[in-house]
């Protein structure tokens, strides 16, 4: 990934010049693994116009002259911060959405004579954003090891067991075929659990005739895929299924007005039309989507309150719902990446109802 990182450290310097800042440190370890390409657990890297170094402690330097060959290489206390004022000066940006408070009380003591911290969060989220070429690929590989699991949930005997079961049985088996581990916990809600968007799988047996939603991901050398399909238990009822064709209909309504360009808060209103239409508006409480990459969650999103436009390279879930309490939830997701002229559909696995037997 040496091309990879050393163009995002070229990108954040054009940031700095946008920020007016001579430097920026970089201490979440989200951020320093995508500017640096490191993965262990402490590490901080310094970023100038002239100046790229990243500093860790001795346990990891071996590990870091592997994985980042374009930063100047310093070894430090395990406590960084000591280490990296010694090369700041003038104008420093640093994360002050990840800093604590404690650790900016520390940075502002430590700090040499002259030098001025300035709040720079969400610099590198920026750049996150918009994926390049490897990005895109390795989001590619973990959503297509997603599809892999949706075809073993398919072919599978789900009704009579419990929905705790089958979710640490599919966490398992996604590691035993490449990932790193879930990108989140993995949702399996069936019947009437399937009403909360969020459910955590139960000791409870999936029962005949219903629906049963499955929401995972998983993490493929350090990145995310995220996919949700929701699948029938046998013959179900006419709401049941007048629902899923509802919520499938707006999830590719949604789709069609994913491009560069569109605005964030109209894709959402998309999908969100013919469900009110349909007299479900108030089974539909969450946004259409959020961004995927090193994190579950990160920009851009899709939502009422959402602003902005997709820019070509941003990576977003397209998961519109419809959750009616005490009866069934429906909720169908897609992986996509943005480009010029629409959306690339990482996911594959059909949307058209399944059927799972016992």
């Amino acid at each position: 990934m040496t091309v990879a990182t050393s163009a995002r450290a070229d990108r954040l310097v054009d940031q700095l010049a946008d920020r007016e800042l001579d430097a920026i440190i970089v201490t979440n370890l989200v951020n320093v693994r995508y500017l640096t390409g490191f993965t262990g657990s402490n590490g901080a890297a310094i970023v100038s116009p002239d100046m790229r170094v990243f500093i860790t402690d001795f346990r990891y330097v071996e590990q870091a002259e592997k994985q980042v060959p374009d930063f100047e290489l310093a070894r430090g206390k395990q406590d960084l911060l000591s280490d990296v004022v010694k090369r700041l000066s003038g104008r420093v940006g640093f994360e002050d959405t990840h800093v604590t408070v404690r650790q900016y009380e520390r940075l502002q003591e430590l700090v040499p004579e002259g030098v001025e911290l300035v709040g720079a969060g969400g610099a590198i989220e920026e750049l996150r954003a918009v994926k390049d070429e490897e990005e895109l690929r390795l989001i590619r590989n973990a959503a297509e090891l997603s599809d892999q699991i949706f075809q073993y949930i398919a072919s599978g005997p789900i009704v009579g067991r419990t929905e705790r079961e089958v979710a640490v049985d599919l966490e398992h088996w996604m590691r035993q075929h490449g990932a790193e581990r879930p990108s989140f916990p993995s949702i399996v809600a069936s019947g009437p659990h399937g009403a909360l968007p969020h459910a955590e799988p139960r000791d409870e047996p999936i029962v005949a005739d219903t629906l049963v939603t499955f929401d995972l991901g998983c993490v493929v050398d350090g990145y995310c895929s995220d996919c949700t399909r929701t699948f029938a238990t046998g013959e179900i009822s006419d709401e049941m299924r007048e629902v899923y064709e509802l919520v499938r209909s707006a999830q590719l309504t949604a789709l069609d007005g994913v491009r560069a360009g569109a605005e964030n808060r109209a894709v959402d209103t998309a999908s969100r039309e013919p469900i009110a239409a349909a007299g479900h508006g108030d089974h539909y409480g969450h946004g259409l989507g959020h961004g995927v990459g090193l994190e579950i969650h990160e920009a851009p999103r899709l939502a009422q309150t959402a602003e902005g436009t997709l820019d070509a390279g941003n990576v977003v879930t397209v998961e519109p719902g419809v959750y009616v309490p005490g009866k069934f939830g429906v909720r169908i997701e897609d992986l996509v990446a943005v480009t010029d002229d629409g959306a690339e559909i990482f996911t594959h696995f059909p949307k058209d109802l399944i059927t799972l037997g016992s």
